[in-house]
């Protein structure tokens, strides 16, 4: 007989007040990602006002949006309860799972910007890409988008090209705070 005490309630989100079971077990990719990310700005953020949250903590933004961010990072430091996040934290990063992606681009993307987060990031870890937006009067814009190229594509750009890319994302929260391209998806293809 299964234990059920040791079961854990399923991770759920509430999105314009209708619940959505999240998925239980993201790829490992996913994990590395999300992990990386958050270790980047936490150890960025040591000893600074903003506070960066990683993936398993509740985000109560408003009555009909509870969400469960990637990563996080809240300058507001009344927001944190010890149950979550109350409030639109100031920079969010959700991780792109087959079964999320609608939503992290569109309904909970509309009320991020609604409620204020200053900037807003998507990243694909099997595109190895990062999209960020940053907030325009209660909407995100694409500001810009940065992408770990395969070998073949390097060697099909001209010189021109090649150097056009950007391997630094500057986070708009702090003037010095720039995030490696590299660092976000180390040991992601650690595996088959």
């Amino acid at each position: 007989m299964e234990n059920l005490a040791y079961k854990e309630p399923p991770v759920t989100e509430l999105i314009e007040g209708k619940t959505y079971l999240m998925s239980p077990r993201p790829r490992l990719q996913h994990n590395f990602v999300a992990s990386n990310i958050y270790h980047i700005f936490a150890t960025y953020l040591h000893g600074k006002t903003c506070k960066a949250i990683a993936d398993g903590t509740d985000l109560f933004l408003d009555k009909e949006n509870h969400y469960v961010p990637d990563t996080m990072i809240v300058c507001d430091r009344s927001k944190l309860k010890s149950d979550g996040v109350h409030g639109a934290p100031d920079l969010v990063v959700e991780v792109l799972s087959p079964s999320t992606a609608q939503n992290d681009r569109g309904a909970k993307m509309r009320h991020y910007a609604a409620a204020g987060v200053k900037e807003y990031w998507i990243v694909s870890p099997i595109g190895k890409s990062v999209e960020v937006y940053l907030n325009q009067d209660g909407h995100f814009e694409l500001d810009a988008m940065y992408t770990i190229f395969s070998d073949w594509d390097l060697e099909r750009m001209d010189d021109d090209e090649r150097s056009a890319i950007r391997m630094e994302i500057p986070v708009s929260l702090y003037n010095d705070f720039r995030v490696s391209v590299e660092e976000i998806f180390e040991d992601v293809d650690d595996f088959e």
